[in-house]
């Protein structure tokens, strides 16, 4: 909910052109957008909000630019949360099945909202609710109707730095058991002391915010340490991109000094 709080606000605070356009983001989130809002001002410092908004905005825009890039009929958001693509994109579903997986408990609070607010549903637009105490993704995303002898991208944002090393590269291992072409896109966070001190501060706070949660920050990585990962799990990096080039790609033109974090970074990965 604050992810998708960090979205919306950007189209309310931020001058035009938008790094994302997501007007459905504080719909989802409900009327309790603007006490999560405040929550969020009393947390940060506001020149820090705004790098974290232009974080989340920007990792969402870096997936779906891969997306347009390739050649997929499958879209496979994982931990979607409050994600609003397919009613953003709804061109989109005319060509390509996007598969929302999440917790079941989560989903469901969503497909509330969903109702509540008579968003249109379609048949491309498939949510999957994943439990992975009982049910692997492979097998989750297959009893969906996922095609895994098909192309796919999957998205995976803002989750890997709440999971150990070794859940992490299962699910790569998963990814890379895709059909040839397939395509990952997901975000991981930087080891400390290669931070800016702007996003130690940024980290501080966000580690005392989920450490009374159940999903503490615990993994970090080296920029090198991550691409040895992805060949050990049998994918190849196609685009490793740190702050200064998601500034240099996406806010270079802006004239409100607006720019993302640099907690981690963004990286793109296929099966060869």
């Amino acid at each position: 909910m604050l992810t998708a709080v960090g979205r919306g606000s950007h189209r309310l605070r931020d001058a035009r052109p938008w790094v994302l356009d997501d007007p459905f983001a504080l719909l989802l989130v409900g009327p309790s957008w603007r006490q999560l809002s405040d929550r969020l001002d009393a947390l940060f410092p506001v020149h820090l909000r705004r790098r974290v908004e232009a974080g989340l905005v920007v990792r969402s825009r870096f997936a779906e630019d891969r997306l347009e890039l390739g050649d997929f009929r499958q879209y496979v958001v994982l931990g979607a949360g409050l994600d609003s693509f397919v009613w953003r994109r709804p061109d989109a579903l005319g060509s390509v099945r996007v598969f929302e997986v999440d917790h079941p408990a989560s989903q469901s609070w969503k497909l509330d909202r969903v109702n509540e607010l008579a968003l249109p549903r379609h048949e491309n637009h498939v949510f999957v609710p994943i439990d992975f105490e009982v049910a692997s993704l492979r097998d989750g995303l297959a009893g969906a109707g996922f095609a895994w002898d098909q192309p796919a991208m999957f998205s995976w944002l803002g989750v890997t730095m709440y999971l150990s090393v070794d859940a992490i590269d299962d699910t790569l291992r998963t990814i890379a058991s895709a059909a040839q072409g397939s395509e990952v896109v997901f975000t991981y966070a930087l080891i400390e002391e290669l931070l800016e001190d702007k996003d130690k501060a940024t980290l501080a706070i966000l580690r005392d915010l989920t450490a009374t949660s159940s999903e503490p920050i615990r993994t970090f990585f080296a920029p090198d340490e991550i691409e040895v990962l992805l060949g050990r799990c049998g994918l190849r990096l196609v685009d490793h991109a740190d702050r200064l080039e998601l500034v240099y790609r996406y806010f270079a033109e802006r004239t409100d000094a607006l720019e993302p974090w640099g907690l981690g970074n963004l990286v793109a990965a296929t099966v060869p």
